[in-house]
């Protein structure tokens, strides 16, 4: 199983990034019962909730600080998701993580509740 993601770099506040993330390999479930996510975890500070999308239905949910800046999208043919980014801030400036796990809908923004992450793509946004 391989997470790969992709997309981040250097971008002024204001700007748009495209991160991409690609799963590939046998996971031990049908991949219609997985949810993929995306987590970031800034210097000195804690992993957090960025987006999901649930495969099986495409139904995005957002954490309230970037609800309406980001946008989570998937392509189930080549199993790879999508999160556009748009009026970058500073504080979004972090390593970016694509997760896959079989959380229940309450649990979707805790990261406890994915099984398999990939490496993380850096976005740094400068003021």
């Amino acid at each position: 199983v391989q997470l790969q993601a992709y997309g981040g770099g250097l971008v002024q506040a204001g700007g748009s990034l495209r991160l991409s993330c690609v799963a590939s390999g046998a996971f031990d479930r049908t991949f219609n019962s997985y949810n993929m996510g995306w987590f970031r975890q800034a210097p000195g500070k804690e992993r957090e909730f960025v987006a999901v999308i649930r495969w099986s239905s495409g139904r995005a949910y957002y954490a309230d600080s970037v609800k309406g800046r980001f946008t989570m999208s998937r392509d189930r043919s080549s199993r790879t998701v999508y999160l556009q980014m748009n009026d970058l801030k500073p504080d979004d400036t972090a390593v970016y993580y694509c997760a896959v796990g079989a959380g229940i809908l309450s649990s979707l923004h805790v990261a406890d509740s994915y099984n398999y992450w990939g490496q993380g793509t850096l976005v740094t946004v400068s003021s």
